[in-house]
C-alpha cells in the first residue's frame, strides 16, 4: 500500500509539473509572433553581427532554461555545448546540476524528554529538473537550506535523548525522505543527508560520566564478590579432600616450600602444628 500511495503521488506530482509548464509554454499570441519574426528578420540581415549575441554555449555539467519574450520555449532545457537564442526577445538562465554539499547551521533542540542539545549535519542535493528550480523557486539552493534546518528541528523534536545519540542513521533517513518530498516540486534531489555532531550541555556530560562510574563501580563489586563466593566454595572443597586424608596436607606443606625456595627468598617460616608444643611444654 505504501508503495502504490507513493507511486501515486509521483504520478500526481509529475502531471502537476506537466500541466505548470505546458501554461509556461503557451501560445505567444499574434503580437508575439509578429515581434519574433521582426527580430528574427532583423538578425538574419546583420547576421555577421548579431551571430556574437545569438551564440551562446553551456558547460557539460550545465543546463539552459530559455525564455522567449517570458514564456518558457521548451519543456526540456537546452544544452550541454552551444544553442541559439533571438537577441531582445530570448534571456536564459544557467542552471548548475552538480551535487551541491552545505553544512546546516548548530541547531539548538529540545528533544522529546526536555533535554537541550546542539546538533548539525550536512545535505548533498542536485538540481534534477532544471525547469522546474527556476520557474517553481525564487532560490533553490536558499530555499532547500533553510527547509534542510527546520526538518532537522522537527525531526529531532520527536526523538528521545538516547535515540539521538544511538539511532543518527536512522535520523538522517528519515530526514532525507521528508526534504525530498518537500523539494520535488522544486526539482531538486535530496541524495544524502548526515548528521555531523551532537553537542550536549556540560553539566549533563557530567551526570552522564558519573552515572556511568557509578554503573562500572557497582559492576566491579559485583564481580568481586562473586569471585571471593567461588573462592571460598573451593577452598571449602579442598578443606574436606584433606581432612580425608592427612598425607595430603603435607603434601601440601611441601609444595609451598618448594615454591618459597623458588623464588630465592633468605627467610622461611616453618610451622610448627601445635601438638608438638604441647608435648615440650609438658616436659
Amino acid at each position: 500500500m505504501e508503495m502504490e500511495d507513493r507511486m501515486e503521488s509521483q504520478k500526481r506530482t509529475e502531471t502537476s509539473k506537466e500541466t505548470l509548464i505546458s501554461e509556461k509554454t503557451g501560445s505567444l499570441g499574434c503580437c508575439g509572433w509578429f515581434i519574433i519574426i521582426l527580430v528574427g528578420t532583423f538578425t538574419i540581415c546583420l547576421f555577421p553581427f548579431t551571430i556574437w549575441f545569438c551564440l551562446k554555449i553551456v558547460q557539460e555539467y550545465e543546463r539552459a532554461v530559455i525564455f522567449r519574450l517570458g514564456r518558457i520555449t521548451d519543456r526540456k532545457a537546452k544544452g550541454p555545448g552551444i544553442f541559439f537564442i533571438l537577441p531582445c526577445t530570448d534571456s536564459f538562465v544557467k542552471v548548475d546540476l552538480r551535487t551541491v554539499s552545505f553544512d546546516i547551521p548548530p541547531q539548538e533542540i529540545l528533544t522529546k524528554d526536555s533535554v537541550t542539545v546542539s546538533v548539525d549535519g550536512v545535505v548533498y542535493f542536485r538540481v534534477n529538473d532544471p525547469i522546474a528550480s527556476v520557474a517553481n523557486v525564487t532560490n533553490a539552493d536558499f530555499a532547500t537550506r533553510l527547509l534542510a534546518q527546520t526538518t532537522l528541528r522537527n525531526v529531532l523534536g520527536t526523538k528521545n535523548l538516547a535515540e539521538v545519540l544511538s539511532d543518527r542513521e536512522g535520523i538522517a533517513h528519515s530526514m532525507q525522505t521528508n526534504l525530498d518530498e518537500a523539494t520535488d516540486n522544486w526539482g531538486i534531489k535530496v541524495e544524502r543527508v548526515e548528521i555531523k555532531d551532537v553537542k550536549l550541555p556540560h553539566q549533563l556530560q557530567r551526570a552522564m560520566a558519573a552515572e556511568a562510574e557509578a554503573a562500572r563501580e557497582a559492576r566491579a563489586k559485583v564481580i568481586a564478590a562473586e569471585g571471593e563466593m567461588n573462592a571460598s566454595r573451593a577452598l571449602k572443597e579442598a578443606s574436606l579432600v584433606i581432612s580425608e586424608s592427612p598425607a595430603a596436607l603435607q603434601l601440601r606443606y611441601l609444595q609451598t616450600l618448594n615454591t618459597i625456595a623458588a623464588e630465592k627468598n633468605s627467610t622461611i617460616v616453618f610451622p610448627l602444628p601445635l601438638d608438638i608444643l604441647s608435648h615440650f611444654m609438658r616436659k
